[in-house]
């Protein structure tokens, strides 16, 4: 396919997107089925036009001033791929399977100002029932956070150092272009052109054999404030695939025992694979079985709680920026009932001088600092434990840096991709007196 007919082809997808109020991938893996001509290198450049184009919805449309599918994508090429009218006007050429061509009013919208009076929705990109929540937290930013949330995300690698260091990885990655992460001293990150196919990790040797795992920097460092120490009793309440708790296991060099489960069981099916790969030996997951409390039984012996909360993942739109045009308010209620009756399920597993950290992958007050003191209203048997200490702990010299990065409260502390570098991450730690 000509990059005019992809063009064409994530026009359509966004199209349908719209007309049936979809997920991007139903939409995308329905329109290769329905063109099975196109090759593998096609439909992922048209995955990365839909997906960019989800990324600047809103400011493409207003610096169009039409919020029509061609309209969108039209935006997206200036605003994210950085195209000027001429490329962009070779691309619509009107020629066999291209779009039709620019109008007069397309080609003044691309070279227009519009955008230096939009508001913070528009310049952020997401959707205008957020502004007032986002406003709490970033203030006048919140457009230039926003906006950094829609940016396209690098590939972060997590080494596992249960079988080896970075420096011994790092040459088995040298022709991916892979270079150490920023913050984690454990990351390695591959950074992507906007129209760049992404790596097939998984077919590399050192991803084979358990050397690295997919793992933003956020995450790796979420893992790592969480504080858990050789030898110790450790629950990860909410695993999921099992990213952190792979994390966990190799932080406590497989001594200790981690107990993984979750509220969901689908969640819980690939993380056999990924401990046997990664030869973690100190995990024993907890499947789900009913109405029983598969870890009743480990109350008051705990040393670590580790909650990976289920949130609106406002944190990680750069990564699904499908996601946030499909949250709604009634998204963020239900996550905070959860995250209040994981916080309590927590502080009945804990011992004496036992820690809770509280994770989530949202920018939001009222799934983050707020949750955090409603918590401690109700449980004064609970301290904080300084994000300074977490961090000092973690990442030893350059616990400073990150701190100046990092927007840091009394409770915990946020990373964004503005401000660190990372997807949106809080953790705040919780001690038991």
């Amino acid at each position: 396919m000509t990059p005019a007919a992809r063009l064409s082809a994530a026009i359509e997808v966004i199209a349908d997107i719209e007309a049936r109020r979809r997920p991007a991938a139903d939409a995308l893996k329905d329109w290769g089925l329905a063109h099975r001509f196109a090759g593998s290198s096609d439909r992922a450049a048209i995955a990365g036009l839909v997906y960019d184009a989800l990324r600047r919805k809103s400011s493409s449309a207003w610096l169009m001033g039409d919020a029509s599918p061609r309209a969108v994508l039209i935006g997206m090429l200036q605003r994210e791929r950085g195209l000027d009218v001429a490329a962009i006007a070779a691309l619509c050429s009107g020629a066999r399977f291209a779009p039709a061509p620019l109008t007069e009013a397309e080609r003044a919208a691309l070279t227009s100002d519009r955008l230096a009076s939009a508001p913070p929705p528009v310049l952020g990109d997401y959707p205008d029932w957020l502004d007032p929540h986002l406003a709490r937290v970033f203030k006048d930013e919140r457009g230039a956070e926003g906006a950094a949330l829609a940016s396209r995300a690098p590939l972060d690698m997590r080494v596992n150092t249960l079988k080896l260091e970075r420096d011994e990885v790092l040459p088995m990655v040298a022709h991916l272009r892979a270079e150490p992460t920023r913050w984690s001293p454990i990351g390695l990150r591959i950074r992507l052109a906007a129209e760049a196919k992404s790596p097939a990790i998984h077919a590399e040797p050192c991803f084979r054999k358990g050397a690295v795992e997919i793992q933003d920097e956020g995450s790796q460092l979420a893992a790592l404030f969480a504080g858990a120490k050789p030898g110790e009793q450790v629950v990860d309440l909410a695993a999921g695939a099992g990213g952190k708790t792979l994390a966990l296991a190799a932080v406590m060099e497989n001594r200790g025992q981690i107990y993984a489960t979750d509220i969901d069981k689908r969640q819980l099916a690939p993380i056999h694979e990924r401990i046997a790969r990664a030869g973690a030996r100190n995990i024993q997951v907890r499947t789900p079985r009913g109405e029983a409390d598969v870890i009743a039984d480990l109350g008051g012996r705990v040393d670590l709680v580790l909650i990976d909360a289920p949130c609106t993942g406002t944190g990680a739109w750069r990564r699904n920026p499908d996601a946030k045009w499909r949250v709604r308010p009634g998204a963020l209620a239900e996550r905070v009932k959860q995250q209040e009756a994981l916080l309590d399920r927590a502080a009945a597993l804990l011992k004496a001088g036992g820690r809770i950290a509280y994770v989530t992958c949202s920018v939001l007050h009222e799934e983050n600092g707020d949750q955090v003191r409603a918590f401690l209203s109700h449980r004064p048997d609970f301290t904080i434990v300084p994000p300074h200490e977490i961090v000092a702990a973690a990442l030893g010299e350059r616990a400073m840096l990150f701190l100046h990065a990092a927007l840091v409260t009394e409770e915990g502390l946020l990373m964004t991709p503005r401000t660190t570098d990372t997807d949106g991450f809080y953790v705040a730690v919780m001690r038991r007196a």
